[in-house]
């Protein structure tokens, strides 16, 4: 069955290791645009941190859409919400009470993509995050908010070592109520129970009238398995995990070396 519709990861996949996306990814997504695919970013970072690439690729308009925050919000192009799924502010207070009395760095991303944390002392890997996103960082206490306040995800960050020390105990203590994903080495992030990749990506193509055989999903981490679990056609980048690559029907090229270009030339 021919592919209607591709599903990017961006860090690691969409963009190559300098965090660049290379000329070839460009000619192939433009190609497939051409051809009528729908192109869509489905990445763990907010909207704020996707939009000038998808502006790059020329995924633009009201008919070209993003997933982002692993899949906590789908949005189109043009900045219109069309599915969103949050985490209350009793679960948020309960993962900052968590962070504090441990010690491990924690902050939380807005529905409008802003970077919040309460840490006073605030760990590079929340800057990196900011920066990486274009997004505000707030230092605030879950007080300094309104008591209403709802967020699209929850972030344990730091350095791997201290992330491998705590997952499975972050993991015990919330996965009965939260989606509990490591989106990479650096960080684990807590969304609302029926958020995925794979939930977003099977949302936006069934109102979209798209069927799981013509859907490509293209990524390298843990967070996308379950987008490769919905997809007719699961591609993982050389550069992936090695468990990424054994959830995969596909593994292309690394991200450095024209990974996305060689699977689209092999699949569309």
């Amino acid at each position: 069955m021919a592919i209607k519709f591709i599903a990017l990861d961006t860090d690691g996949t969409l963009l190559d290791s300098n965090g660049k996306i290379l000329p070839s990814t460009k000619e192939a997504v433009k190609k497939a645009l051409d051809q009528g695919i729908k192109v869509a970013l489905c990445s763990g970072r907010p909207i704020a941190g996707l939009k000038h690439f998808m502006d790059e690729l020329g995924i633009v308009g009201p008919d070209q859409y993003a997933i982002t925050l692993n899949g906590a919000i789908t949005i189109t192009a043009d900045g219109q919400v069309m599915t969103e799924d949050l985490v209350s502010n009793k679960f948020y207070r309960k993962m900052y009470d968590f962070g504090k009395k441990h010690h491990i760095p924690f902050n939380v991303v807005s529905p409008d993509s802003k970077i919040i944390t309460g840490d006073h002392d605030v760990d590079l890997m929340i800057y990196t995050q900011a920066y990486e996103n274009s997004a505000t960082l707030y230092i605030r206490q879950p007080d300094e908010l309104p008591a209403d306040f709802e967020i699209a995800k929850g972030c344990f960050v730091g350095k791997e070592q201290l992330i491998d020390q705590w997952e499975e105990k972050i993991s015990q203590e919330f996965e009965k109520d939260l989606y509990v994903v490591r989106a990479d080495s650096c960080f684990l992030e807590l969304l609302h129970p029926g958020v995925s990749k794979g939930n977003g990506l099977k949302e936006l193509t069934e109102k979209l009238g798209i069927k799981p055989d013509e859907v490509m999903a293209i990524g390298d981490e843990r967070n996308d398995l379950t987008m490769f679990e919905f997809a007719g056609t699961a591609v993982c980048m050389g550069n992936g995990s090695p468990v990424a690559k054994e959830h995969a029907d596909y593994v292309t090229a690394s991200n450095d070396e024209d990974g996305i270009s060689k699977a689209f030339e092999k699949f569309l």
